[in-house]
């Protein structure tokens, strides 16, 4: 949120601590940077990995199992990464997945059957938990009355790696299908070299000198308000990874699209997410708390999700697209501030990586189930994520949308 024009509820500055004003810019500026990089690799396989899986020989429901293995890896290992974060520090975990999702763009790229995609897709979702640890990196730095605003600038990473990345993805697709992952190998291992010598550590807060101990999922989720928000994100992600995971099968099944009109569709709608977070949602928050955010951008969701099947052309489908884009783009960084605001300074990495570990829960059968339901009718998945979407408005009412520092 902007300095001086808290959210209600919000203190102007944490007490105790400097104001956000004085606190230096360049490592949040360095860490979006590579951030963008990693988004950007995963951005390419986007539209293509449907159409290669399809050539293998995958239906709906084995696709759907691919992406699902995915996210199997990175649901195992995102508290492990947040946990070792809080202890060894946030720069070498960073690190070390930014070279592990290099290699697993590698045999990605190399792979030559089924067996292969599954392989490279499980070892990069091993490596792909470490935005948890770039959340818990940008709290390492914000005061809370200015959080939601670096998260929404977090969220606009996803953006432009999801507007580069698909647009790439999408050009080299026509000189096979190995050639956008080798591409995107390629810059990951340069996002390493450039994280190597320009991502510093962030700097130790007041009472970070003595850590508390680790903490696992479970005991994390003991707390009441963090169980409600993970909740919250997991039927949110189970509801995205409808559309996400079935609209290339989508657009080609019902309007003959191929991999590179999806990736420019794609490119659309982060053309409208990166433009909110980049710059709306810096207003937003400003004058509106994070929940009623997360409210507004689930029902939109919850519309857009519904109408998204019952477009008769391509033009009209256009609008649900857009709808969902800004209802995506408000509610996902503000229920990461959210999160955010009910945990300690010295366990922040395991309660982001819980908490993003309910998106990875998500996609663990959101993806599978995605599959199923659209072997068996097209629209299933789509209205499916629309029902999901009203279980997160109903849930999300009991949020709150104050730090703990600010309750009575």
């Amino acid at each position: 949120m902007l300095a001086g024009a808290p959210a209600p509820g919000h203190p102007a500055g944490a007490i105790g601590r400097p104001a956000i004003s004085d606190r230096p810019r360049t490592p949040l500026f360095i860490l979006f940077s590579v951030v963008i990089v990693d988004l950007i690799g995963f951005g390419i396989v986007m539209p293509v990995l449907p159409f290669w899986a399809t050539d293998f020989g995958a239906d709906g429901f084995l696709y759907g199992l691919i992406q699902s293995s995915y996210a199997l890896a990175q649901f195992a290992l995102a508290p492990f990464w947040g946990r070792l974060s809080d202890r060894v520090g946030r720069r070498p975990v960073l690190l070390t997945t930014i070279a592990g999702t290099a290699a697993s763009l590698l045999w990605l790229g190399l792979a030559e059957s089924l067996v292969g995609l599954f392989a490279a897709r499980i070892l990069a979702g091993g490596f792909a938990a470490n935005i948890s640890v770039a959340s818990a990196y940008i709290t390492d730095v914000t005061e809370a009355d200015e959080r939601t605003r670096w998260m929404g600038m977090l969220g606009a990473s996803f953006g432009i790696g999801f507007l580069l990345g698909p647009a790439i993805g999408g050009l080299l697709a026509p000189f096979g299908y190995a050639v956008p992952m080798l591409f995107a190998a390629a810059m990951a291992a340069l996002n390493f070299v450039y994280a190597v010598f320009a991502l510093p550590e962030p700097p130790r807060r007041q009472g970070q000198g003595e850590r508390e101990p680790s903490i696992g999922r479970l005991e994390v989720l003991r707390d009441p308000a963090v169980r409600r928000a993970c909740i919250a994100y997991l039927f949110f992600s189970l509801a995205v990874t409808q559309l996400e995971n079935m609209f290339p099968l989508f657009m080609k099944d019902r309007f003959g699209f191929d991999a590179r009109g999806v990736a420019f569709v794609l490119v659309g709608m982060a053309v409208v997410m990166g433009g909110i977070q980049g710059g709306a949602m810096r207003a937003l928050a400003a004058r509106y708390a994070e929940r009623s955010l997360v409210l507004v951008g689930s029902a939109l969701l919850a519309v857009a999700f519904l109408l998204v099947p019952l477009a008769p052309t391509v033009a009209l489908l256009l609008l649900p697209l857009g709808v969902s884009a800004v209802g995506r783009a408000i509610s996902q960084p503000s229920l990461m501030s959210l999160v955010s605001f009910e945990a300690s300074e010295t366990n922040r990495g395991a309660v982001l990586g819980t908490f993003q570990s309910m998106a990875s829960l998500a996609r663990i059968f959101g993806p599978a189930g995605a599959g199923f339901l659209y072997d068996l009718n097209v629209g299933w998945p789509f209205f499916l994520a629309s029902a999901l979407m009203l279980v997160v408005l109903l849930h999300a009412r009991g949020l709150r949308s104050e730090p703990v520092s600010a309750r009575p």
